[in-house]
């Protein structure tokens, strides 16, 4: 099977080790077992010893019943048995695509998104169908252009909400109409919630899996609760043909989580609430940071983002985005992702979850590398939304 190189992660894993001030990271701060705990208000010591004592089994094959009882406690409506674990969203996603498309299937997914979820069915053979997202349009999907895309028969419609790179949020409303062209074509419609929660307010974040009887709820410890490490997420969805399916493909490719990773987020999602609130207070108050580089910064341009971890900084050089990122990463230690990986060229991704301080010192460093563009001459064009 060939499939694309994945563009974004391949960036990531050549040079987010020099960098001196990542702020292309995307999870919210992450923290340590002990941060975790105290976060938590639970033993430590007591969960230790217990743990400890257990035989290193496969443990919970479906899952650790304190985790899926904690996922979904995400939704209103799923319930822990509507819940498959994976080996993080990334595996979810993987998981879905292998176990719903075939050759020929026709799948429908917004532009930019994270490139699993064209890459993926593509490589399966399925007949790809790009849904641009368009800065004019704040980064939400055109409803009326994917009702003319999703012809009856479409097997799939893919959308990422906040999504990730450009930070847009489709509201309630917008999921309602999208689960009716997704009902009248017959389709499955597969959402990446793994930013889900992290808005400007307090409200509550609808999810695909609550709204449709064939939505699909992808997420992740990873990223709103700033445990990538423990590398589990999970697929939430009512219909039980799809999950015996998932079930079944599961058990080549998978088995189980690990018993120690399910047991701390279990702990972490036992106290949802409070990892949520700290999660929403470091991107609040970074977003507000980023604002105001922005306004400062007379080479940047951007959509304010509405939720999530990530941005999409648009500049002014005449400068191809991965020469301009390999050259600041260079010059001044500042590590972003280029907007090319995303297929968007003159500007790049920010992730601006990371602790306050490398948000900061990563911006001042963008800024002093634009003084270095300004000084050599180089060429400026409009930014044209």
């Amino acid at each position: 099977m060939r499939i694309k190189p994945f563009a974004v992660e391949e960036w990531m894993n050549e040079h987010e080790t020099s960098a001196r001030y990542n702020i292309a990271e995307t999870c919210v701060d992450s923290v340590s077992v002990d941060e975790l705990f105290a976060l938590c208000g639970e033993d430590r010591d007591a969960f230790l010893s217990a743990f400890c004592a257990r035989r290193l089994t496969y443990g919970d094959i479906e899952g650790a019943p304190a985790f899926r009882e904690g996922i979904a406690g995400l939704y209103r409506t799923i319930r822990p048995e509507e819940v498959v674990t994976t080996h993080g969203a990334a595996g979810a996603n993987h998981h879905v695509f292998y176990s719903l498309v075939e050759p020929g299937d026709r799948v429908i997914s917004v532009m930019p998104t994270y490139q699993q979820l064209t890459s993926i069915p593509d490589s399966f053979g399925a007949e790809v169908v790009a849904l641009p997202l368009k800065p004019a349009d704040g980064f939400l999907p055109d409803l009326e252009a994917l009702r003319r895309l999703a012809v009856p028969g479409t097997k799939l419609i893919c959308i990422n909400n906040p999504n990730n790179p450009t930070g847009a949020l489709m509201d309630g409303e917008t999921l309602y109409r999208i689960v009716e062209i997704a009902r009248a074509a017959g389709a499955w419609l597969l959402c990446d919630e793994v930013y889900r929660h992290l808005t400007g307010e307090n409200e509550w974040s609808e999810s695909a899996a609550d709204l449709y009887e064939k939505g699909i709820s992808v997420s992740s410890m990873s990223k709103v609760f700033s445990l990538a490490g423990l590398r589990l997420g999970w697929i939430a969805a009512h219909d039980e043909e799809l999950r015996r399916s998932l079930t079944s493909h599961r058990d080549y490719n998978h088995i189980s989580c690990g018993m120690f990773d399910e047991a701390l987020a279990g702990v972490a999602l036992t106290h949802a609430d409070r990892l949520l609130a700290r999660s929403r207070t470091i991107v609040r108050e970074n977003r507000a940071l980023l604002d105001a580089w922005v306004e400062a910064e007379p080479h940047a341009r951007y959509v304010r983002p509405r939720a999530g971890t990530t941005a999409l900084v648009y500049y002014d050089f005449d400068l191809p985005s991965y020469e301009l990122c390999r050259r600041m990463l260079a010059e001044s230690g500042a590590f972003v992702t280029p907007g090319d990986c995303f297929e968007i060229p003159r500007c790049f991704r920010v992730g601006y979850a990371c602790d306050r301080e490398t948000l900061r010192d990563g911006l001042i460093a963008v800024s002093a590398f634009f003084r270095t563009l300004e000084e050599e001459g180089t060429l400026c064009k409009p930014i044209d939304f």
